[in-house]
């Protein structure tokens, strides 16, 4: 943890990923979704295919608050655009989630998180 932690205060985003799966499972940690939640996030927001995967999972269950399928749409269509062309277990769950949160909005809702998708940038 102390490592992970110093680490990912610097920015690493392997280390914020991994902070934010030891909250979410409270691995050496108490359980915290909202730590959780945080630290996927910044991990996600270094281009981070799995904690993109995992906010999107959180977005379309509700796991840090209300269900958000524009969100969920959006982090699931990142993943799937940044995991590794040879990860394709992941890319096609990534997919197939995004897909799931698409028969579930209006087209206008697809729209929305197409266009948040395409306007993200990396931090």
């Amino acid at each position: 943890m102390k490592w992970f932690r110093l680490a990912a205060d610097q920015g690493d985003a392997p280390a914020q990923f991994n902070l934010g799966v030891m909250y979410a499972e409270g691995q050496g940690v108490p359980q915290d979704n909202a730590q959780a939640a945080e630290w996927y996030r910044l991990a996600a927001d270094h281009n981070h295919a799995q904690a993109q995967y995992n906010l999107g999972l959180w977005y379309a269950q509700g796991e840090g608050g209300s269900q958000d399928y524009v969100s969920a749409h959006m982090w699931f269509n990142l993943a799937a655009s940044r995991f590794p062309a040879s990860d394709t277990r992941n890319r096609s769950l990534a997919v197939k989630n995004r897909d799931v949160m698409a028969g579930k909005m209006s087209s206008e809702q697809v729209a929305e998180a197409q266009k948040l998708a395409r306007e993200w940038k990396p931090k």
